[in-house]
Formats: C-alpha cells, structure tokens, sequence
C-alpha cells in the first residue's frame, strides 16, 4: 500500500492472504545492525538490504496443494525443486560430480546446506568444480575426493578414506558413466563401459552398505537412462547370458553396452531398494532427460553432432 507505506497481506477483493515463508534464499544471511534493526545480506550479489528477500517468495496461506505433475515439468531446474528446503547436516557422496549432471547436482545441493563430497576420476578437475562452488556461496562444504570406476582398487581405497572421516552418509547419487566409448579392458579385466557405469557402482554400495544404514533414513539415487528398454541380457533361447554384460572386442557395439549398463543399473537399484528399505535406506534409479548437452558424448564425433543438432529440442543442464 503505497499511501500507507506498508505492506498489505490480504487481497481487498478475494480476501485472500500472503505470508512469508520457508528459509532465507541460498547465499543470503540475516543479520543485526548496531541499532538493533534486522537487515539482510547477499553475499552472491555482493549488497545488503533491510527489505526481506523471501517477500519475493510469498505463499498464500492455507493454499491447495499442487500434485507433483503440476508443481514440476521439463523446465524445472534443480534450484526450483529444492527452494526453501535446508539440507544442513545432510552429508552426499556424487560420482562424477566435477562436470555435467553431477555437477549441476552436487552445486544445488551444496548450496542449500549439505556437505557434499565430488567423487571424480581427476581430482584436479574435482578441485576446480569445487573452487567453482565456493565462488557462488563462500560457506558452501564441499570437497573433492579421487574416485576412479574402472578400478575396483580405487573404489575400495575411496570408500575407505570417506569411513576413515566418520561421517554420516545420507545420500549417495551413483551418476559418473561413460557412454560411446571405444572397446577397451580396465585393470581388472572387464570391459569399461559395464565396470564404469555399473559394476563399479555396485562394489560402492556394498562398501558403503553399512553407513547408510547407520544413517538411515537414507537412500541411494542411480542415475540409470530410458535407453535400458532397448536391450536384452539374454541369448536366443531367452537364458540369461552373463558373457554380454562383459564381451570381446568383435562383439561389442558402443551403443549397446551403454543400454545394457543403464539395465543393469536399473535392476541393481530395485533389488537394493527390496533389501534396504526395511533398514530405511530407499534406492531409486532416475531418467535424467534425452540428450542432455553434457560432455557425455564426447569419445565420437557422430554422438557430438546428433547431440548438437537436438539441443534447441531438448534439456538444458
């Protein structure tokens, strides 16, 4: 109300009524001046106000509830989701969190208060998504850690240093894969693809069965595709037929054994969520979007142009 310089809260024809609600946006604090009186810092923008920025987030009281379907489309981003939530004291563990999907997580988490540790192959690259992090929110707690899929030794060293912190494990997001990438065997043998997008992950739950549980209610989120639909893992006569998770060289084909480790994933986060839940531990796997413009196709120049071509069609990171 401009002639009385104060704020109205009800509507002067529908009588409906606004408040103010949940926790101050990410990146601001609440202070006191020397004179008692309230006012608001945002150390993103660098600037202070006496205005409450969550005026900008009035909600109606007593309003109805939105179903999921309407409250989130295509176009939601991961801060919309998670405005006015306080993840304080939440601790998450993200593989492959120094680029793409895991980064835009580990940074929407990260900044609404959780404690969150990249997983990353390359820790140098792990450190840069973290300096990035912290130049949007100084107070943010992340660290980078050195996580390597294709090596079961590396996974078991990883999991042994974050035990050695004594921490909580509250969210664990199986997300790092590789996708289009040439025939090629890791340390331990196995075709790389499968080891990196699945097995590897496999062996990291089972490491981290017993914090999760310790820390429950907790979950595991897999980061699986809707390209699981298009393969088998059976032979002709409908067996399943193990040799495909892992083939030779003359009898792989990129493509396929990306669907087949978003299969596996598939498969592993429903039988982990039948064993876990009774223990408060929920798994879910995830479709995150088709033909999401990270650097998930990068090992052949093909994958790169359909990407190119289908980014005006398709999500944003």
């Amino acid at each position: 109300s401009h002639l009385e310089e104060k704020t109205q809260w009800e509507h002067p024809k529908s009588g409906k009524r606004k408040r103010v609600a949940g926790d101050l946006p990410y990146g601001w604090e609440q202070e006191t001046d020397e004179n008692g009186q309230v006012y608001f810092v945002d150390h993103i923008n660098k600037r202070t106000t006496y205005l409450d920025p969550r005026l900008a987030f009035t909600v109606e009281d007593n309003p109805v509830k939105p179903t999921t379907r309407q409250k989130y489309d295509g176009n939601s981003t991961a801060m919309e989701i998670l405005q006015g939530r306080d993840l304080s004291g939440k601790v998450v563990i993200i593989t492959g969190a120094n680029s793409g999907i895991g980064f835009e997580t580990a940074k929407s988490l990260a900044l609404h208060g959780a404690c969150v540790i990249l997983a990353c192959r390359s820790l140098a690259r792990g450190n840069d998504a973290v300096q990035r992090i912290l130049g949007e929110w100084h107070k943010a707690k992340v660290e980078a850690m050195t996580l390597d899929l294709a090596s079961l030794q590396s996974v078991q060293q990883f999991a042994e240093a974050f035990k050695s912190k004594n921490l909580s494990l509250h969210i664990l997001i199986c997300n790092a894969a590789v996708f289009g990438a040439p025939w090629s065997l890791t340390e331990d043998g196995l075709e790389s693809t499968f080891q990196v997008n699945h097995l590897g992950h496999f062996y990291l739950v089972q490491l981290l069965e017993d914090v999760l549980r310790q820390s429950s209610p907790a979950r595991v989120v897999v980061v699986s595709s809707e390209s699981h639909r298009f393969t088998e893992i059976k032979d002709s006569s409908g067996k399943l037929d193990f040799s495909l998770l892992s083939p030779p060289k003359k009898e792989y084909w990129a493509m396929l054994a990306y669907n087949r480790s978003k299969l596996c994933n598939l498969l592993f986060s429903n039988e982990l969520n039948r064993r876990l839940s009774p223990h408060g531990v929920t798994s879910n796997s995830v479709h995150p979007g088709n033909m999401i413009y990270s650097s998930i196709h990068r090992n052949w120049w093909v994958y790169t142009l359909l990407f190119t071509l289908a980014r005006p069609f398709t999500k944003s990171m």
